[in-house]
């Protein structure tokens, strides 16, 4: 195509080309999002504005976004937003972007935790706050409790907090995994912990698509040499705050369980393991219950 797009007709040919000489999946839809956000229109405007000109901030504007896309960042930093249990929130590059999997930690946290009037939950590495904002619209008269050891991250999910009108309903603590509540909360009485915490590998890491090792957040995402120390660490220090019967419910990667369970057993205290597998079949939770 030569010279620059002078319609958002032209516009959108020009990007699903450009888009689709790098390898991007999902072409199409890709750079009908890209536009309507550049151009700040409805996504199903584009069509019927086919012949509309493009003015030269418009222009300029599709450029950039198109541009970063090629380069490999990821699509939701761009459009500085996604959607997690129905809920649209803000991501910038401080925070890991929320997954579809993360979702089945909400679903099990409300299917097992009995959560009622008075109950504390504590979300450890809430990044963008996807799960602490959930809880906090969904249920009502309890105590939630958001931990992250990056301010940036933090600032984020306050931001998202707002964004969903619960800005009131969490305490944000600042610090490494539970370390920061000691000072908050009495010791044994959380009724559930709930973890997406790293579980990358080092070796891991090297093999990631470019969009998450050169964009999302390594603190967000690297254990270590196993992939399971963050878990370690949970199980050991979750067994002073919980409640008897109280649940820690973690995220975990693909083949770790057994690593997991056995991090389970040697820390002691803990009975009724559960998993619960993702659409494809992995083993993507682990909830343990507190020995009462």
């Amino acid at each position: 195509m030569s010279g620059d797009p002078k319609t958002v007709g032209a516009l959108l040919a020009w990007a699903r080309q450009l888009l689709d000489n790098t390898g991007t999946t999902n072409v199409a839809q890709e750079a009908l999002w890209l536009l309507a956000s550049a151009l700040e229109m409805e996504h199903h405007a584009l069509v019927s504005r086919a012949e509309q000109p493009v003015t030269t901030d418009q222009l300029a504007r599709a450029k950039t976004f198109v541009s970063r896309r090629i380069a490999r960042e990821p699509l939701q930093y761009i459009l500085g937003t996604q959607e997690f249990c129905g809920l649209d929130f803000a991501v910038t590059s401080s925070v890991l972007i929320p997954r579809p999997e993360t979702e089945l930690l909400v679903h099990a946290v409300l299917k097992e935790g009995g959560l009622a009037e008075g109950a504390t939950l504590v979300d450890v590495g809430t990044g963008s706050g996807c799960m602490a904002v959930t809880f906090a619209t969904i249920l009502e008269g309890i105590r939630i409790v958001a931990v992250d050891c990056s301010v940036e991250a933090l600032a984020v999910a306050k931001s998202n907090a707002v964004r969903h009108g619960v800005g009131e309903k969490i305490v944000w603590s600042e610090g490494n995994l539970l370390s920061p509540l000691r000072d908050r909360i009495t010791l044994g009485t959380v009724d559930v912990i709930v973890s997406n915490p790293p579980y990358i590998t080092e070796e891991e890491w090297e093999k990631l698509q470019p969009e998450v090792r050169n964009f999302e957040p390594r603190l967000a995402l690297i254990a270590g040499p196993r992939g399971t120390e963050f878990h370690e660490r949970l199980f050991h220090d979750a067994k002073e705050f919980l409640a008897p019967d109280g649940l820690l419910v973690m995220e975990i990667g693909l083949g770790q369980l057994p690593l997991v369970q056995h991090a389970a057993e040697q820390a002691g205290g803990y009975t009724r393991l559960q998993t619960i597998k993702d659409e494809a079949g992995i083993d993507r939770v682990i909830i343990a219950r507190r020995a009462g």
